[in-house]
């Protein structure tokens, strides 16, 4: 019965593993289809190359930061009860490198690609397990101190800070340090209209997220037995309180319509074991508000070119999934109980502080060395035939 536990568990967690995982497709389709023709190889080759340096900074450094854990035992000692050590990892591992997915998506178009990549690898290596070690693994002793300030740890079952705040909130310092891409803000006072190039790739790579987050949700009780149909079924709710209040304030503009699930999802991530369905459809619904409202603010009257609005989408609306955790999932919400809306607060800020500073301390220190964007030329051109020597839909062959 115990083989049969923990190999049930095993391949529990490698489905949302591998669920997380396409996830990353999603990512990829969905700045692929928001930036210019010019830039969606760029997309595509920068989402694949990150998520492997995630994994090797993740694989020697980051895991052991957040929960102690190294794996240079010899393989029989891994595979030991049907590798879930290993695969614990793997599905951990998704999670850590959606951090640069999401600056990829603020940073688009003009930034250069092998700086990225180092900052990549210090964020997801040191940065960001330094967070989630104090949330997911109670390293420090933070979470004991909330406990005893405020009769209950910070609860993020499943990332909208530990992932998505803390992402948006490392991307924004980037996206501020790498300054507008040329001609979006003219000295006239005047905002040039970036449209989405592909509506349809942004929807695929919408729906893909979609999809994969029921297991980044469901899947993130790590183990069969505490497999939760309240989790899945407050993901629905939010995923379509968000498309619907999205779709409203933003008067149906598709690239809006398409944001609303994911605002809604990421909301819905730390309280989605606690909340009523009711209270989660809430969530998701000012979730959906909230980013249309603070994306046409960042663009339009603060000036701040975030390419796909990765601050307001994952920062504003992780921050606030982390606080409507400790609203909705209070009893008289008609939620489970036993979280605290002041341990929601404090945690909440407190991922923002550390991942503001982290995002400022890596990018700022690779502006002043190597430098983080493209020259003028090679932005005009494109990063895809500037940096990869290749546009999406190549117009001729070479004759031989």
């Amino acid at each position: 019965m115990d083989t049969l536990k923990t190999g049930t568990d095993t391949l529990f967690l490698l489905l949302g593993a591998a669920m997380v995982l396409a996830m990353h497709a999603g990512f990829a389709f969905l700045e692929l289809g928001t930036v210019r023709k010019k830039n969606q190889v760029n997309a595509l080759v920068k989402i694949l190359v990150d998520f492997s340096v995630s994994t090797i900074a993740y694989f020697f450094i980051g895991y052991t930061i957040a929960y102690g854990v190294q794996f240079f035992d010899p393989a029989d000692v891994l595979a030991r009860h049907n590798g879930y050590a290993l695969v614990r990892f793997f599905f951990l591992l998704t999670f850590a490198a959606a951090i640069p997915a999401i600056v990829s998506g603020g940073i688009a178009e003009r930034s250069k690609f092998n700086p990225q990549l180092f900052a990549t690898f210090v964020i997801v290596g040191f940065v960001y397990p330094f967070f989630e070690g104090i949330v997911w693994n109670g390293r420090f002793g933070i979470q004991d101190a909330f406990a005893h300030l405020f009769g209950a740890p910070f609860h993020d079952f499943a990332g909208s800070v530990v992932v998505h705040a803390f992402g948006g909130w490392v991307a924004l310092p980037a996206v501020i340090l790498l300054g507008a891409r040329h001609g979006r803000y003219t000295r006239d006072g005047r905002v040039a209209a970036h449209p989405p190039s592909n509506i349809p790739f942004l929807a695929l790579g919408a729906w893909v997220l979609a999809v994969g987050w029921f297991g980044f949700n469901v899947m993130s009780a790590q183990s069969i037995d505490k497999i939760s149909g309240l989790v899945a079924v407050n993901s629905l709710m939010a995923m379509v309180g968000g498309t619907l209040s999205a779709w409203l304030a933003g008067r149906n503009d598709p690239g809006f319509t398409y944001n609303g699930p994911l605002a809604g999802l990421v909301a819905v991530c730390a309280g989605s074991d606690l909340m009523h369905p009711l209270g989660a459809l809430v969530t998701g619904a000012v979730a959906g508000v909230l980013f249309v409202t603070m994306f046409t603010c960042v663009q339009n009257r603060w000036r701040i070119d975030d390419v796909l609005g990765v601050w307001p989408l994952h920062g504003l609306c992780g921050a606030w999934g982390g606080i409507a955790a400790g609203i909705f999932g209070m009893r008289w919400a008609g939620g489970m109980g036993g979280v605290s809306f002041w341990a929601q607060v404090a945690g909440t800020l407190g991922g923002i502080v550390l991942a503001t500073l982290g995002g400022t301390i890596v990018y700022g220190a690779l502006r002043m060395t190597v430098g983080l964007r493209i020259d003028r030329e090679e932005e005009y051109n494109g990063a895809d035939l500037s940096i990869h020597k290749i546009t999406a839909t190549p117009e001729r062959e070479t004759v031989a």
